[in-house]
């Protein structure tokens, strides 16, 4: 049987993370699950198309914006599912099997990891944690989690949303009550916690939630979290 799976990486500047995101996955490949690794980049000035050949993948190229980023990337892809997972996120060993069982017994959903971060610390713990319970009880896995899923479910709930910002929120929202945890967990970088202070940054992230729901565009979420980061 061909292996079922599209690892899908929107990418942005992010060549330096690309290789150890990638060695991560070698259990799907050894494992026959990964069929091909699509990079999505929006134009990036980082080497990004040598990373693309040294690493075997397909390089999808446009705007910058994640979720057409994702989109592209997943219009690329042949195989029957997607995995759709952050440039600076790293899945657990056991990522595999756990996949292996969700498709096996429910095509139908989407599955997302449990977040930890790459450092250590009480305050870490507890973030991690809040967006694993946020996800668990209010449907809303953020990219950083990953997901995997059937491009058939994706083409029933309208594919993936081509916003610039908030795209996993959006589709999270398509996917209600078909999402589950497939408990194995996605390690992410905290750089940017680090940089702006963990308690400043999971404010700025619920404010961007919160006015996402309140009804800001997602043009004007991202414009403002960009000018945000130049300020860093």
């Amino acid at each position: 049987m061909p292996a079922p799976i599209a690892v899908i990486i929107p990418s942005f500047n992010a060549a330096h993370a690309l290789p150890a995101t990638t060695e991560a996955l070698l259990g799907g490949l050894t494992d026959g699950l990964v069929a091909e690794l699509i990079l999505s980049d929006g134009g990036s000035k980082d080497g990004i198309t040598e990373v693309a050949r040294e690493l075997g993948a397909t390089l999808v190229t446009g705007p910058k914006g994640r979720g057409g980023q994702i989109a592209r990337g997943v219009a690329a892809a042949r195989a029957p599912w997607v995995l759709i997972l952050h440039a600076d996120t790293h899945l657990s060993h056991g990522w595999a099997q756990a996949a292996y069982s969700h498709m096996e017994n429910h095509p139908d959903k989407a599955g997302w990891f449990h977040l930890r971060f790459r450092a250590s610390g009480f305050v870490p713990r507890l973030i991690a944690e809040g967006a694993n319970l946020r996800s668990r009880f209010l449907g809303l896995p953020y990219g950083d989690q990953g997901l995997l899923i059937a491009q058939a479910t994706l083409e029933e709930v309208g594919g993936v949303p081509e916003i610039p910002l908030m795209e996993d929120v959006a589709l999270a929202r398509r996917l209600k009550g078909r999402l589950r945890p497939l408990g194995v967990i996605a390690l992410t970088s905290a750089e940017r916690y680090e940089t702006e202070g963990w308690l400043r940054r999971s404010i700025s992230n619920l404010g961007t939630l919160v006015r996402y729901f309140l009804g800001a565009s997602p043009e004007e979420l991202v414009t403002r979290y960009e000018r945000q980061n130049k300020r860093q």
